[in-house]
């Protein structure tokens, strides 16, 4: 006779729930997740989820135990529980080709990112940054399941115009920041992505951003010595794909 209670594993998100209002379960920094079985199977199987390319998403929305808004989940929040599944699902150790050479990692061993809650507000997602070369002072977020969710949209809308246009990162950033020097207006905040947020100040924002997101450390060292970063490919949910 099977037993009522299902296993679960209690996953610790990179954000440690700091950035999620006090009245979200997410601000609790760990959500509960079950093991996977056949019934997602039957969702990394379904060809209309992967053409949507929704697949991965579904799957970890089906393993999660507590009661949360996936679209209020931070993206490295998510990244975390990705692995999560995978782990739950097919173990731990993780195989792939890079650069002609076969390596094995082990999944659980991957470490969340620190952060400095310092000066930071727990429960607010808004920061500041200063363009040191010109002064100009930026509110920014950190973007959530939601805020892909409309970039993508976005990007597609901007395809059906011109198929060779992808404005990703430009887009991106606009979605991120919420403020230039104090004005929220988002015409504001677009004309100074398009116009006056040069290629450097960008490259330097973003390194920023990298340094104090909240995610998943990703990094592995190859042979060779070269630090880069795990390859997420077709086997990482198909491990028998050949």
């Amino acid at each position: 006779m099977l037993e009522n209670k299902i296993p679960t594993e209690t996953i610790e998100l990179p954000s440690k729930g700091f950035f999620y209002e006090e009245s979200s379960p997410l601000s609790s920094g760990k959500i509960e997740m079950k093991y996977m079985t056949a019934k997602e199977e039957d969702l990394l199987t379904n060809s209309v989820l992967i053409q949507k390319g929704t697949v991965i998403d579904e799957v970890v929305k089906s393993l999660i135990v507590t009661k949360i808004n996936y679209d209020d989940l931070l993206i490295g929040d998510k990244d975390a529980l990705m692995i999560a599944a995978r782990v739950l699902g097919y173990g731990k150790d993780y195989s792939f080709n890079y650069a002609g050479e076969t390596y094995n990692v082990d999944l659980s061993a991957i470490e969340n990112k620190t952060f400095n809650t310092e000066k930071l507000t727990k429960g607010f997602n808004e920061f500041e940054y200063t363009i040191p070369e010109t002064g100009n002072k930026l509110i920014y977020k950190f973007l959530t399941h939601k805020d892909e969710n409309l970039i993508n949209k976005e990007l597609e809308g901007y395809k059906k115009i011109n198929k060779d246009l992808n404005p990703e990162l430009s887009t991106r950033l606009k979605f991120m920041i919420l403020a230039v020097d104090g004005n929220r207006d988002k015409a504001v905040i677009s004309n100074f992505v398009d116009n006056y947020f040069f290629s450097r100040y960008s490259r330097d924002f973003r390194k920023h951003l990298k340094e104090n997101q909240p995610g998943v450390d990703l990094k592995f060292t190859t042979n060779s010595g070269e630090e880069v970063a795990i390859p997420i490919g077709i086997t990482f949910f198909w491990p028998d794909f050949e």
